[in-house]
């Protein structure tokens, strides 16, 4: 291959490049501004959804001890009322927004899964 044929192949991939680079920018745009509303969106849920959560967590650790002492001193019972408070998660992400996730209130058990 001689060099203007060369030139010629890189001219033609450069103009294609040039041609393709539009396209590629405004499918990058669309899906910048969907994911700066789902951000934006789980941000406000955060603020509202989170301060609910962390109460949750507080009234599930002051009443897991008084369920330890109500069941004559079952810790299981305890363990169950503060897992079930603490667990879970505290801040809505766009994975949920989108149900690629479950948000979960209410915790899970260690080593149930998930």
């Amino acid at each position: 291959m001689n060099s203007s044929s060369r030139a010629r192949v890189a001219a033609l991939a450069l103009a294609i490049a040039i041609g393709l680079a539009p396209a590629a920018a405004r499918a990058q745009e669309e899906q910048s501004f969907e994911n700066a509303g789902l951000g934006a969106a789980s941000a406000f849920s955060t603020l509202v959804y989170g301060p609910v959560k962390v109460a949750w967590a507080i009234t599930g650790l002051v009443i897991g001890p008084f369920a330890w002492a109500l069941s004559g001193g079952d810790s299981d019972v305890m363990w169950r009322v503060i897992n079930t408070s603490v667990r879970g998660d505290y801040v809505v992400t766009p994975a949920h927004l989108r149900g690629e996730l479950p948000l979960e209130f209410f915790g899970r058990e260690p080593g149930s899964g998930i």
